[in-house]
């Protein structure tokens, strides 16, 4: 019964997803609207800044924040200094 339920229900995504496949017809977008008047394009260096550079920067402050405000104990960060090789209880045999 599980099986007639996904078949169903990827005939029914595959038949959606054709039928907005061909009531978009793309000879609609050649000819422009009233009122539609587009700007000028980005050069090659606006869209990198925008597009690349933009996000490094917004990520780099994000996590120079969360680095810089960080209130956690410094014994629960896992570093080089704080891992402990010797077990801490001895065996009594």
């Amino acid at each position: 019964m599980d099986k007639k339920n996904a078949l169903r229900a990827g005939a029914l995504a595959a038949g959606t997803t054709l039928m907005m496949l061909l009531m978009s017809s793309p000879a609609l977008a050649v000819t422009r609207d009233d009122g539609d008047d587009p700007g000028s394009g980005l050069s090659v260096i606006e869209t990198l800044g925008l597009f690349v550079v933009a996000p490094l920067v917004l990520f780099g402050v994000i996590a120079g924040l969360v680095m810089v405000l960080d209130k956690s104990h410094e014994s629960h960060r896992v570093t080089t200094r704080n891992i402990k090789t010797k077990p801490k209880a001895e065996s009594k045999v």
